[in-house]
């Protein structure tokens, strides 16, 4: 019995870290430059906002998924609750999301890898071979299955984490607390949809369900612990970025905006030492790599749910190979094609696959077909309409700055954006 408590124990922490890692990832690197313009305490606010949002959505999404027998995904959900047009469009924006950002990562972390075997070991290879390093391995990782990939991820993660400090700690002497008093909540708003890439795991949720054996309890502490950690880290970096930072200036975080440049750029000019640069880029290899196993991970199962793949033998391989292959494909060939794709992927593919198709998908079964469920996201209908009327802000925001009716001269909507320069070059 003790026994079983402490294997429960430390799947729910591995689960956590798993829903963490998928949050921070590759978007940390942006957010302080997409957000900060409107100042600390007001992107802290619309931080705070976001993750309540996305965290509610994860919650929804669970609940529907333990109305579900078996490891069911997102197409068999939308299919039964929503029929044939919401299962379409899940299809589309997961398959959308899922592999741009998967592109994104391998191109990203294919650019960090050549960097460093280069310089450390003096192995000249191009980011294109990064990239098939990268890929190759950290698929063959997923394929084993969402408990293997929740080991590997927990030790990235700690590495992550330990890079994260590191830079902290190097970085707190320099910041200055009248740079954290600047606010300008006109611009607030317009991070929101930035935000939620920040907070996006969604696509991961059913996937966490058979890891922790479809127990409620143990699924909300890893599901709520996960974003929480997100949150705290998020917050302390904000407040170390935008007060080493200044907002205004040809420096500061507007100009940096414009100019795409990511946040661990910032440490680097500001802290002087090869090794401080050589932890940031530690730190933004891991980070793309927790990122890259997780939204793997959740690609795999919708993949199996989908073309009703057996996650075994034959299906296994053929599963690794659709997600290895398209992601090779455009990370080495046409990965800018994906990055301009991706500009849209938090304010429309995160506000209505991961916000408003929950909120649907939980109405239609409560209260149209009557499901009942030991699991149950309290507050109601009242809750359903606060969390839609949320993400349909969002989506209109998104909207706004697309088109152009809403001035997007200061505000970052795609996290790719910003990693490009940097992580992009060898």
């Amino acid at each position: 019995m003790a026994d079983h408590q402490k294997t429960t124990k430390r799947s729910i922490i591995s689960t956590m870290l798993l829903v963490a890692g998928c949050c921070i990832g590759g978007g940390m690197l942006g957010l302080p430059v997409a957000s900060g313009g409107s100042g600390f305490i007001p992107s802290l606010a619309m931080m705070a906002v976001s993750w309540l949002g996305m965290t509610i959505s994860a919650l929804l999404l669970l609940e529907v998924s333990l109305w579900m027998e078996g490891e069911s995904h997102v197409i068999t959900m939308t299919s039964r609750l929503l029929g044939p047009v919401g299962k379409a469009v899940a299809w589309v924006l997961f398959l959308y999301i899922s592999y741009a950002s998967l592109v994104a990562y391998a191109a990203g972390g294919g650019a960090q890898i050549s960097h460093f075997l280069s310089y450390s070991f003096d192995i000249p290879i191009g980011k294109d071979v990064g990239a098939i390093i990268l890929t190759l391995a950290f698929t063959f990782v997923i394929i084993f299955g969402g408990e293997i990939v929740g080991k590997v991820n927990t030790l990235l993660f700690a590495g992550m984490i330990g890079a994260y400090f590191l830079l902290i700690s190097s970085g707190v002497d320099e910041v200055k607390p009248q740079f954290l008093e600047f606010a300008n909540w006109r611009l607030a708003p317009l991070a929101i949809p930035f935000l939620l890439t920040s907070f996006s795991f969604q696509t991961m949720v059913p996937s966490l369900t058979p890891i922790l054996k479809r127990h409620p309890q143990a699924l909300r502490i890893a599901i709520i612990g996960g974003t929480t950690i997100a949150f705290i880290v998020y917050a302390i970096w904000q407040m170390l970025i935008l007060g080493i930072i200044p907002v205004e200036g040809s420096e500061g975080l507007i100009e940096a905006n414009r100019q795409s440049v990511p946040a661990t750029q910032f440490i680097e000019s500001h802290v002087q030492g090869s090794l401080i640069i050589t932890i940031s880029r530690f730190f933004t290899l891991f980070a793309i790599v927790t990122s890259y196993l997780a939204m793997g991970l959740g690609l795999f199962d919708f993949l199996a749910d989908g073309f009703s793949i057996k996650k075994q033998g034959k299906g296994i391989l053929i599963l690794g190979t659709m997600i290895a292959v398209p992601t090779l494909i455009f990370s080495t060939q046409f990965e800018r094609a994906f990055m301009v794709a991706m500009e849209t992927s938090g304010g429309i593919g995160d506000t209505i696959l991961n916000g408003m198709i929950p909120v649907l998908m939980i109405w239609i079964g409560r209260y149209r077909l009557g499901i009942q469920n030991s699991f149950r996201v309290p507050g109601g209908k009242i809750l359903l309409i606060a969390v839609f009327s949320f993400f349909m802000i969002s989506f209109l925001i998104e909207m706004g700055i697309q088109t152009g009716v809403i001035s997007a001269d200061h505000q970052m909507t795609d996290k790719l954006e910003l990693l490009e320069p940097a992580l992009m070059q060898d």
